[in-house]
């Protein structure tokens, strides 16, 4: 394709709707939280000195080190936008051809629109003030909506081990 379609394609291109919101979930985590993850890393590390892992403790540490940061470090804003010919979300664009289907989740009391693509992993965008029925409604002319979406063996034990091993007391 040259330049001058290219052009074509992108000036056929109508914003149906737009907002602003964090670029992924945030919640300030209390020193209980800290705690418990300490906790849990310490006696892993032991495990893991003992049998002589090395390499697994540095691992271990990097990762604890990214959670940390994740947990403290307020997320950006970004700007999303829904087009006649896909979703513009924090200069990622994600063609209507390549999303199967999409569905809203609510988690720390924010609502999520989760997309889930043909190839690869799911799409989750912040609707923050945007109306939800409106979202639903346009989106809905191009890909098929999922009331309850399928649960997958991860979201199964990601739920169970959230479940037996709080890190922090519910609210």
């Amino acid at each position: 394709m040259d330049k001058e379609e290219e052009t074509q394609k992108e000036e056929r291109k109508e914003v149906l709707l737009s907002w602003s919101s964090p670029s992924r979930l945030f919640k300030k985590r209390d020193a209980e939280y800290y705690r418990n993850i300490a906790a849990i890393v310490f006696l892993l590390l032991v495990i893991l000195v003992l049998a002589r892992e090395f390499l697994l403790i540095a691992a271990v540490l990097s990762i604890v080190f990214f959670v940390y940061v994740l947990s403290t470090v307020p997320p950006e804003e970004v700007t999303h936008k829904i087009t006649n010919l896909g979703i513009d979300s924090a200069g990622h664009f994600y063609r209507w051809e390549e999303l199967a289907d999409f569905w809203f989740e609510e988690q720390w009391g924010q609502v999520l629109l989760v997309f889930r693509p043909i190839f690869g992993t799911r799409t989750i965008i912040l609707l923050s003030d945007q109306n939800k029925e409106k979202v639903r409604e346009t989106i809905a002319k191009y890909i098929p909506f999922l009331e309850k979406p399928e649960k997958t063996w991860v979201d199964n034990a990601a739920s169970w081990l959230t479940k037996k091993v709080p890190l922090e007391k519910p609210v």
